[in-house]
């Protein structure tokens, strides 16, 4: 239940806080007042996506909080209680939202910053909101369907749930199983190439980095002389017999610091630097030696380099990669291969799979269209029951379930038809149904699964749901509501003061101006002001003695046994 409403910069509503209470209340205003604003307000705290163009001039921002009841069951309980949503001491939760003009939007639940999605999601196990697109909607199928289903009850759903997940799982093995077949001859080709392609790498068999290596060696080989005279150059000049080499110059520098390092023991370091360098050219020049001994100049591996240089870049012209993309396509071919192999068992697995769950989905599309059927006939009872104290005693209200092919929703197509009179032909409901006797439907309906699917609390919001409706018709509209507000707390957006005489809190929008900003004040009237806003509602003056009678009248014959 609602308890709270709270709307800043909001449209033509600068600030306004309403306080709910249990029963029937309605929110009434001319037109233009601001009454959308408060449904607005209403959807940000339900989640609803709302335009930031709702934001009130000048303003960065706008804010609806609302303070509301949870029920500790619910779905809802849950989600909340994971995103770590928390209560107040009350055991009511405070939902804030704001929206940006110029700032960024945020959701807050119980003092949890959360997504608008997550809102969106949790909203339906509090607050219904019924506006008058839901007449449009209710002429098409899919929310005819939707309606029996929820009327149906939980285990109806979760068989609905299983089915849609057995229906997606179905189409996407078929797709694949398409797939496969279809792409079977393409794929045989592909393949065919892919083992020639192996063939031929296996039979080169090339490794990681081979081509570099032998780029580098094919260089030295061919200029072996040239390298070789560097090294012995080089080795001769560190080692050799003339006494201008390296060595040999060293070992006498050394030698005479050793003299001198006699009389000096601080020039024993200097010598010990030398003896440290000596042997580093002496180990440089054996290297050196050894490496000359094991260079090969030999032209035959000269000619073998280039012959497997040469074979390499065959195989890469071949397969259109470098070596490195040759090693990795050679992994992925393999892969594709081994699964051609086992192509045919593929196909077969999806076959059976596809057999396997169209015996599911038949099986769930026949539980569902059996609870569907069972239920239909029970609705429509209902319906009419309701239709009976609308002002429509006469109409037959009934619910068709038809076997249509298998899809997303099972293998049934509902439709809910209207005889308005006796001897009248049956007829879809929005072709049948006048704007005030759509109206009066939907309300029935709305009631129907009000009583049978939601917990006792529950707020139900209406904005104009008697909308095309008068005279006798929205007097009985006006006490089915007062009914419902017996177990549920019903919120109405009403131009009528038959509605408006029935509730136990009357809520009015009203607009003024100092010549430059518009603005609307949202409060509860009662007494005086309350019979001056339905003796308005009634002829347009609130000032009028024949609509203050009237009013009266209205609000004398207003009581509904509770």
């Amino acid at each position: 239940m609602l308890h709270e409403l709270s709307i800043e910069n909001l449209g033509v509503i600068r600030s306004a806080r309403l306080t709910l209470g249990r029963g029937l209340t309605v929110l009434t205003g001319e037109t233009g007042a601001g009454k959308t604003m408060v449904l607005t307000g209403l959807g940000l705290v339900t989640g609803q996506k709302v335009a930031a163009a709702v934001v009130r001039t000048g303003a960065e921002a706008a804010l609806a909080e609302a303070v509301l009841d949870v029920p500790e069951d619910s779905e809802a309980a849950g989600v909340l209680a994971d995103a770590g949503a928390l209560y107040n001491e009350d055991g009511t939760i405070t939902i804030s939202r704001s929206l940006g003009s110029a700032v960024r939007s945020r959701t807050i639940v119980g003092g949890r910053q959360v997504p608008q999605a997550l809102l969106a999601d949790c909203a339906d196990d509090f607050v219904t909101v019924h506006g008058q697109a839901d007449q449009v909607r209710l002429r098409s199928g899919a929310r005819q369907r939707e309606m029996l289903d929820e009327y149906a009850g939980e285990d109806h759903l979760a068989i609905l749930t299983r089915y849609r997940t057995a229906w997606a799982a179905l189409s996407a093995e078929r797709e694949e199983l398409e797939r496969l077949e279809r792409g079977a001859e393409a794929e045989r080709t592909a393949v065919s190439h892919m083992r020639d392609d192996l063939a031929a790498i296996a039979a080169v068999d090339p490794q990681v980095g081979e081509d570099q290596t032998l780029a580098a060696e094919a260089t030295l080989l061919e200029n072996a002389e040239a390298v070789r005279l560097g090294v012995a150059t080089a080795a001769e000049a560190l080692s050799g017999e003339d006494e201008r080499a390296a060595m040999v110059t060293l070992e006498v520098a050394r030698k005479a610091l050793a003299d001198a390092a006699r009389h000096d023991e601080t020039l024993a370091a200097h010598e010990a630097r030398l003896l440290e360098h000596s042997l580093g050219l002496s180990d440089l020049a054996s290297d050196l030696t050894r490496y000359l001994t094991e260079l090969d100049a030999d032209p035959t591996r000269l000619e073998a380099v280039q012959g497997r240089r040469s074979e390499l870049a065959a195989l890469c012209r071949r397969v259109g990669r470098d070596l490195a993309g040759i090693l990795a396509y050679a992994e992925e071919a393999a892969v594709r291969v081994a699964e051609h192999d086992s192509w045919d068992e593929r196909v077969e697995e999806h076959r059976g799979e596809v057999a396997r769950l169209e015996v599911e989905v038949g099986e769930l599309a026949a539980r569902l269209s059996e609870g569907r059927r069972a239920v239909a006939a029970r609705l429509a009872a209902t319906v009419n029951g309701e239709l009976a104290q609308l002002a429509m005693p006469e109409a037959s209200f009934d619910v068709g379930v038809v076997a249509t092919e298998p899809g997303p929703f099972g293998s049934d197509a509902v439709e809910m038809t209207l005889a308005a009179h006796p001897g009248a032909p049956r007829r879809p409901v929005a072709e049948a149904a006048s704007g005030g006797e759509l109206s009066r439907i939907t309300l029935a309906l709305e009631v129907s699964l009000a009583e049978g699917t939601v917990h006792e609390g529950h707020s139900f919001v209406f904005d104009e749901v008697d909308a095309g409706v008068g005279g006798r018709a929205a007097i009985d509209v006006a006490r089915r509501l007062a009914i419902l507000a017996r177990t549920q707390q019903v919120l109405v957006v009403t131009h009528l003061a038959q509605v408006a005489a029935f509730a136990d809190h009357h809520i009015v929008v009203t607009k003024g101006t100092d010549g430059e900003v518009t603005t609307s004040e949202v409060r509860e009237v009662t007494g005086e002001e309350r019979v001056q806003e339905i003796a308005r509602l009634l002829s347009g003056q609130e000032d009028s003695s024949t609509a203050r009678a009237h009013a009266l009248e209205l609000l004398e014959g207003s009581t509904v046994t509770r």
